[in-house]
């Protein structure tokens, strides 16, 4: 049964079983942020080491949460995002990797410094 069944049938029997395929739904597509820590090598270059971006180019993948960073990928995988460089990478990442990845950029805390004028 297709999810978008799952969820009418859900629907029509009440909303608690309703939430509860929403919440089991989003667990399933966690990634697992030790293994995604050890793919970051080839995300480091541009990324940084701990998802900081040392260049201009490259956005700041920490702290992005895993529902984004998940969007992001697959769009570059699928070749529906254009980067010259996530264009090659991309495409040899599995959807395991990509939400692993995801999981791993999203549990790097980030801390503010002083505000310009503080």
């Amino acid at each position: 049964m297709k999810v978008s069944q799952m969820l009418a049938v859900l629907a029509a029997s009440g909303s608690l079983a309703l939430s509860a395929l929403c919440v089991m739904a989003g667990s399933a597509e966690a990634g697992d942020a030790k293994a995604g820590r050890a793919l970051t090598a080839k995300c480091e270059a541009c990324h940084g080491v701990d998802g900081v971006s040392k260049i201009v180019e490259a956005p700041n993948l920490a702290g992005q949460t895993e529902p984004y960073l998940i969007k992001a990928m697959t769009l570059y995988k699928e070749g529906q995002r254009q980067n010259d460089m996530m264009s090659v990478v991309a495409p040899t990442l599995s959807e395991e990797d990509i939400a692993n990845l995801a999981a791993y950029y999203s549990s790097i805390p980030v801390t503010l410094g002083k505000l310009p004028g503080e």
